[in-house]
């Protein structure tokens, strides 16, 4: 849950205890007379305090938001009006009768001139405030919008990899099936391979990034499951170029691909001849499956979304633009290539 924050009240104590400090000490160096400044400061910052809040917490909300700006430009003028008054009063009351000391010439208090220099005084410290509380809302919807952006990719990925799960386990479940309608020996060995897969899903799958040499070796226990099933119809190898030690991948990145490979390779009594390769070149790790597959029904086919269109997708969560997916066919061989950077 995402919850909105606001600025610390300390903060608020900070920002006017350092805001009085700054003035209290430049009209006092100003007229040479700090008694006269601190008074005077006193008197006027809790009107700066009210008319503050009042046009950041209401005045902003209500009518900038809402794009009034007519009726808050009025509202700002009768507010500085009323501020004026106060202002003046209370310095002439508890201050003293000389309210313009700063004036040079004839200039006189309550004239247009003075009326005009506390206004401009009082937009100078609106300004401010208001610029301050704007920034921190930008800051703040911004960093709410990068953990929405990645609670959007989380969901994503793991709605992703939940279709990527129950796919796999039914297609090894049918192998058993298939396997047991025959009352093969091989059953057993499917039981056990399944069970290794199955602590690999439920234990490993979960974690962010796996040990390649892990995932690798997943790969390799789906394969001799297939071959269970399709007994002397399947030639496969795993090629290795590179030290891989130490390299993490995320979790089931590359299974889909293998099982594209059964899904279009093992057709008509044909053989399917599938290679795997990888490879560490520099900083990143290029994955690579050929097998041979039937173009005429391949191309006929319509169903297979769960497959190479979740992984452009998952591929895009995890890696944005830093990464190669390329599919090609060479004779009767369909190639996939994928070049992802090692982290």
């Amino acid at each position: 849950m995402l919850v909105k924050k606001t600025i610390a009240l300390k903060y608020h104590f900070y920002f006017w205890g350092i805001y009085f400090m700054i003035n209290f000490i430049r009209w006092g160096s100003y007229f040479n007379d700090y008694s006269y400044s601190f008074s005077s400061n006193l008197v006027e910052f809790p009107l700066h305090i009210v008319i503050v809040y009042f046009n950041v917490y209401y005045l902003i909300p209500k009518l900038i938001f809402k794009k009034k700006y007519v009726l808050y430009v009025i509202s700002l003028i009768l507010l500085l009006a009323i501020h004026y008054i106060i202002r003046s009063g209370l310095n002439y009351w508890l201050v003293t009768e000389n309210l313009w000391p700063e004036a040079q010439g004839t200039q006189e208090a309550f004239g247009f001139n003075h009326i005009l220099a506390v206004s401009i005084g009082e937009l100078y410290v609106i300004g401010i405030t208001a610029a301050i509380k704007f920034t921190v809302d930008f800051i703040d919807e911004r960093n709410q919008n990068q953990q929405l952006r990645e609670l959007q990719y989380k969901t994503e990925l793991k709605y992703l990899k939940a279709q990527m799960q129950p796919h796999f386990f039914f297609n090894t479940l049918n192998n058993l099936y298939a396997l047991t309608l025959k009352k093969s020996s091989q059953a057993s060995d499917i039981v056990l391979r399944l069970s290794d897969i199955m602590k690999y899903i439920i234990y490993d799958a979960s974690k962010k990034r796996l040990p390649l040499i892990q995932e690798i070796n997943y790969i390799d226990n789906y394969i001799e499951l297939e071959k269970l099933r399709y007994e002397d119809s399947i030639e496969s190898e795993i090629n290795i170029d590179g030290t891989i030690d130490g390299i993490q991948v995320p979790s089931l990145l590359f299974l889909p691909f293998i099982e594209n490979s059964f899904k279009h390779g093992v057709q008509n009594n044909k053989k399917l001849k599938l290679t795997v390769f990888f490879e560490k070149a520099g900083q990143y790790l290029i994955f690579k499956v050929l097998n041979n597959f039937d173009i005429e029904k391949s191309e006929s086919e319509t169903q297979g979304g769960i497959g190479l269109k979740n992984m452009q997708r998952r591929l895009e969560i995890l890696y944005k633009d830093n990464f190669d997916l390329k599919t090609e066919v060479n004779s009767d061989m369909f190639v996939v290539t994928l070049k992802i950077p090692i982290l």
